[in-house]
């Protein structure tokens, strides 16, 4: 079965594509703010040679990150799964994260910067599926996410600057989830973003 994945939560654009035969093919653009003009192009041409039908699912980050990337991922994703009737699986931007570090541990703290000195976390065990956070994605202070982290001394990941990367780990956990029989709807793939993107 072959599933898409978008990742649109930085200045980075990253597309995954599991084939027919179950090979990912993933590409990257740094696009900064011109990710929402290039998106609609870059998809048609990315899932070449492929047609939007032959498409089974569809993955997209859902945050935390940037307000306006995470948006447009969520709406263009959300739209293709509508219009071609797809499940869409909507995955944290730091379970991703994690995900991507599971050869090095079996549990990790995931660190991202977040507005106003702030800092979203959470604490993921990558050692199998389904992930079950031990901490689920928050905003913490400063004060109180080094308390978390003294509190369960797991090793700790700050997510990178080009989160686009990450968009295999987007693809795979959603290819989990299909594996195993979920196929949720797009009417419930919501974005999080933590913060109100003014305050």
């Amino acid at each position: 079965m072959s599933g898409l994945a978008l990742h649109t939560t930085s200045p980075q654009l990253g597309l995954a594509l599991q084939d027919p035969t179950g090979n990912p093919h993933v590409q990257t653009w740094n696009l900064g703010h011109e990710t929402s003009s290039q998106l609609h192009h870059l998809l048609g041409t990315f899932i070449q040679p492929l047609n939007w039908q032959d498409l089974s699912w569809l993955a997209v980050a859902k945050g935390p990150g940037g307000f306006t990337g995470t948006r447009l991922g969520l709406v263009t994703a959300r739209t293709l799964a509508q219009q071609l009737n797809l499940p869409l699986f909507a995955i944290s931007t730091l379970a991703a994260v994690a995900w991507s570090s599971r050869e090095q541990h079996r549990v990790i703290a995931v660190e991202m910067p977040a507005q106003r000195g702030q800092r979203f976390g959470a604490i993921y065990p990558v050692n199998s599926y389904p992930l079950i956070p031990l901490i689920a994605d928050r905003v913490f202070t400063p004060e109180g996410w080094q308390k978390t982290l003294e509190q369960h001394s797991y090793p700790l990941i700050q997510t990178p600057p080009n989160l686009g990367e990450t968009v295999l780990s987007v693809l795979e956990l959603a290819a989990l989830a299909w594996e195993q029989g979920e196929r949720p709807s797009w009417v419930d793939a919501l974005p999080f973003y933590g913060q109100h993107p003014v305050q």
